[in-house]
């Protein structure tokens, strides 16, 4: 039957459809709602999991597609750097089964530390890569690369981007049934990889390589479609964008669609150079289509004019869309064409719209904390990736240091040992904490670095969409599972000083805050308190007007959304406001109380 789908949920499905038996993943944005959907729609017999991070996520996978099962792992495109050191050595061992590596790329970016292109990995690995343009591609093309995965033994590279994870079309879903069973794992020496198994296994990727190169040349979601002179390359969401952009006048034009941008087809590259005079090629992120047919006029001795990142043609970075495409399509291509670029009226600019905690966020109440501990003191505060990252912003301004999940603990060391007069704290998140904290916590200790680290834990794995980790007690399939206690973990690392606070505790979060920075080593501080999506206090708070002295230190100092000030008072919205009470312990006046009914 028919189903609107998300480009991720499609992805999903088409992997039920091919039989998937496993599927591992780290949670991240766009890439999250694939294994949820997994997860939603299992027919049974689907093993999946949220595992702690995306290294452990593709060994787990490649575990299960040695043992002849069809793995599925999904993450986002700077979560592929966490699992690049499984990936650039699975593909030398091989699998038995089938693996595919579904990462979606976050042109933009709108919600990533990078703007990385996951198809360079494809020739870093030597892996082939799947390109998807649609959310129907998706379903089906995550088909087709677990059959060439099982054919060919190899690992396969699925990417999508940000605006195909999440738009929506009409998808034929087929019928889904459970998987049958693995074969079973069969010792052999190739799944022991040694060096000079892998010198053997190099020679027999670079032989692959070619003959995927021809594979994929008559593969037929690679197109050559039109006979006009000027050539247009594409690939992924590029190639809706080009269609939408060229629409009514196709004939002017000769379309090279790239579903496999690695081993790059070139038989088809060629004929496509061939029939084309000039070429404009639009793509997200990198020049990779681009470089390969600079690379094919070369090689063939083609005169046909290429057009793009590297000419200046083509925006370098941040997304494209088909207003985008068609503008340039008619300034590049001078010659009279049809093409109709739409016009649209000058619209005001959307007001600001900066991230910021959610009102009642127990992240702003742990910041502030430890703000008021370490005034007057020389402190660095080294955040990470998560919601806390908002911590940042003014008026908390409590991130002086962000760079990637984990990083935060480890600088800090750095710091010290750079600084040792300084006050370090490293923020981090309870999944991130797990995911990739504890090596940087095993290091202080060991090297004997001085510095606090602050857990903030929400009980949840926040913003990416409230998913479980291994201190939730629970699965993403829902079943109960063993909750590790972190306080329980950093004691058995060796760490003496652990203490645990509710921040929406402010007299006694500040009392734990002032304490840890007194003391030296490695110290461990943890707020615990729920993510506000999760467990919402009993009532909402009022301001006694009569009571306010207009301070406005409550919203100067906190930052709460719901916190404003009208007629010189402090004012609370009634929509926004949570009861978290954190305003009330900072106002000097006692001038909120209550609840609104």
């Amino acid at each position: 039957m028919k189903e609107l789908l998300m480009g991720n949920e499609a992805a999903a499905l088409g992997a039920l459809a091919a039989g998937v038996q496993l599927v591992s993943g780290y949670p991240g944005t766009p890439s999250t709602e694939t294994l949820e959907t997994v997860a939603r729609r299992n027919p049974g017999g689907v093993h999946v999991e949220w595992s702690v991070n995306e290294k452990t996520a593709l060994e787990v996978a490649a575990g299960a597609a040695l043992a002849g099962a069809r793995a599925l792992v999904t993450m986002k495109q700077v979560g592929l750097n966490v699992a690049s050191d499984p990936l650039m050595c699975v593909n030398y061992i091989g699998v038995k089964g089938a693996l595919v590596v579904y990462v979606a790329d976050d042109p933009g970016p709108i919600s990533s530390q990078t703007e990385q292109d996951t198809r360079h990995f494809g020739k870093y690995a030597k892996l082939p890569v799947f390109d998807c343009s649609s959310p129907e591609e998706a379903l089906e093309m995550m088909q087709e690369a677990f059959a060439l995965s099982a054919r060919y033994g190899t690992p396969v590279l699925f990417r999508s981007t940000t605006r195909i994870c999440h738009s929506c079309a009409s998808v034929e879903v087929p019928a889904l049934k459970a998987p049958e069973p693995a074969e079973g794992f069969v010792k052999d020496p190739r799944w022991v990889i040694f060096p000079r198994l892998s010198f053997e296994s190099k020679k027999r990727l670079e032989a692959r390589e070619t003959e995927l190169a021809s594979v994929f040349a008559s593969y037929p979601r690679n197109q050559l479609t039109g006979s006009g002179k000027l050539g247009v390359a594409c690939g992924g969401d590029s190639f809706a964008y080009v269609m939408d952009a060229i629409r009514g006048c196709e004939s002017a034009f000769t379309v090279f669609k790239v579903a496999t941008p690695y081993p790059f087809p070139a038989e088809l590259a060629d004929r496509f150079l061939e029939q084309t005079e000039q070429v404009l090629v639009f793509e997200e992120l990198d020049p990779v289509i681009e470089d390969a047919l600079i690379y094919r006029c070369g090689k063939t001795g083609s005169r046909a004019r290429i057009l793009g990142k590297r000419t200046g043609s083509v925006p370098n970075a941040g997304e494209l869309s088909a207003l985008i495409v068609g503008n340039i399509l008619a300034g590049e291509f001078k010659t009279d064409t049809g093409l109709s670029v739409p016009s649209f009226p000058d619209m005001p600019s959307p007001p600001p719209r900066p991230p910021v905690l959610c009102a009642g966020c127990p992240h702003r109440a742990s910041f502030y904390a430890v703000k008021r501990a370490m005034k007057g003191r020389k402190a660095i505060f080294c955040g990470d990736i998560g919601c806390y990252t908002l911590g940042n912003a003014a008026p908390l301004n409590m991130v002086d240091t962000c760079l990637c999940m984990g990083a935060g603990i480890s600088m800090a060391q750095g710091l010290y040992h750079a600084d040792p007069d300084t006050v370090n704290f490293a923020f981090v998140g309870d999944s991130t904490f797990f995911a990739s904290g504890i090596p940087g916590v095993v290091n202080a200790i060991c090297n004997k670095a001085d510095m606090v680290l602050v857990v903030l834990d929400n009980s949840t794995t926040a913003m990416t969409g409230h998913q479980s980790h291994p201190g939730t007690g629970r699965t993403v399939m829902g079943e109960a599972a063993p909750a590790v206690d972190i306080a329980a973990a950093l004691k058995g690392l060796g760490l003496r000083w652990v203490r645990t606070v509710d921040p929406l505790d402010l007299e006694a979060a500040v009392a734990a805050a002032k304490a840890a920075g007194e003391e030296k080593g490695v110290r461990a501080l943890i707020f615990k308190s729920p993510c506000i999506a999760l467990e919402k206090p009993a009532g909402r708070l009022r301001v006694e007007r009569d009571r306010c002295t207009g301070c406005g230190r409550c919203f100067r100092e906190l930052g709460c959304p719901a916190l404003s000030l009208s007629e010189g008072k402090a004012a609370i919205d009634p929509v926004l406001c949570t009861g978290c009470t954190l305003c009330s312990q900072v106002c000097p006046a006692d001038a909120f109380s209550g609840e609104v009914e």
